[in-house]
């Protein structure tokens, strides 16, 4: 079983203000999926009502195999507290969006050998270890770049969306 996983980013932004969870959900999931190529499971969305408020979690699971040695790996953890209904003025209209609290958490691991065939024996470990330190560590090296740029990138893109959303 292949555990070469490596955390190359941990990162995370909070919001507190108004936004529509909804936009937001589908623009983080279509961002992960459409401008970063991940395939995306979720592992968890729960919802927890109490009294108009709500608190939801929402966890994903995104990945990204880039050959058959490398791959991507992204959790994306939502908690938003206190989401509730309300409404606001836009363009001398009522909306009806929502309000509360967002904490959106990114974790990037970069995964070699992830369908194991490295582990089979000790002397194809020696091997892969030669291989990865001297062979192509810098292909390594450049695809952990973009991997903590793209975890980078999406949360920055989150926030700005936050930002206008809470801006109208």
């Amino acid at each position: 079983m292949p555990i070469d996983k490596e955390e190359k980013f941990v990162s995370k932004v909070k919001y507190v203000g108004v936004f529509n969870f909804s936009n937001f959900y589908n623009f983080c999931y279509k961002w992960l999926g459409e401008e970063f190529g991940l395939d995306i499971a979720e592992d968890k969305y729960t919802e927890k009502i109490s009294g108009d408020s709500k608190e939801v979690e929402v966890k994903w699971t995104c990945e990204k195999k880039l050959n058959d040695y490398f791959k991507y790996i992204i959790k994306v953890e939502f908690k938003i507290i206190g989401l509730t209904k309300v409404e606001i003025m836009q363009d001398n209209k009522k909306i009806k969006t929502n309000s509360g609290n967002i904490e959106v958490k990114v974790k990037g691991l970069f995964q070699k050998d992830y369908e194991g065939k490295f582990d089979t024996s000790v002397t194809k470990q020696f091997l892969r270890g030669i291989y990865e330190k001297w062979v192509i560590k810098s292909n390594i090296k450049a695809l952990e770049d973009k991997l903590i740029e793209k975890c980078d990138e999406f949360l920055t893109e989150a926030k700005a969306f936050l930002d206008l959303e809470g801006k109208r």
